[in-house]
């Protein structure tokens, strides 16, 4: 499995209810999309109580099952119309460690990415062993580039603790996958 993510800071000005239609009209084109296992189209509103953020943010959230789904997407029209709205993005690409996804994955509503340092010449075992069973959604990865680990929670209610907190407007599932 692949975790990738991308993300967009908008002015402090920018009318994020652009973001909230844009996301409410074409976050079902991503729907059950070959390769995919699930996407979050997060969202941040700057001075939010529930997130926390001190900007605005669009940023989505990929789990994939392997490169092929995620080179399709990343060529195709879906991907291109992001960039011409938005610019061209850096994107992050993780291998995953490990990964959790329950049922209920559709009544999420808040996710939370941390991105903490990975010590110099720490065990690498014990990242994947740090999943949180109460969320609907527990991905943990390694960005293996700057020797950080990145994991991804959902839930239900807003998630506490550091890192970077966002709405979530859409999640996309794929047909074929469930739960991983």
């Amino acid at each position: 499995m692949i975790a990738m993510q991308y993300s967009f800071t908008l002015p402090a000005d920018y009318d994020m209810d652009i973001i909230e239609k844009r996301i409410a009209d074409n976050g079902y084109r991503t729907d059950g999309l070959a390769g995919l296992i699930f996407k979050t189209y997060l969202y941040a509103r700057r001075d939010c109580p529930q997130t926390g953020s001190t900007e605005n943010i669009y940023a989505p959230f990929y789990l994939w099952q392997g490169v092929s789904g995620m080179n399709r997407f990343i060529s195709g029209a879906g991907f291109q119309g992001v960039a011409n709205a938005f610019g061209w993005p850096q994107i992050r690409v993780y291998p995953v460690l490990a990964a959790k996804m329950s049922n209920d994955v559709a009544q999420a509503v808040y996710a939370k990415r941390e991105i903490t340092d990975i010590a110099p010449f720490s065990d690498l075992a014990p990242l994947a062993e740090e999943n949180i069973n109460d969320r609907l959604i527990d991905v943990t990865a390694r960005d293996t580039t700057n020797w950080k680990k990145i994991h991804f929670t959902a839930g239900r209610n807003p998630l506490a603790g550091g890192g970077q907190n966002y709405r979530i407007g859409h999640i996309s599932l794929s047909g074929a996958v469930k739960a991983v």
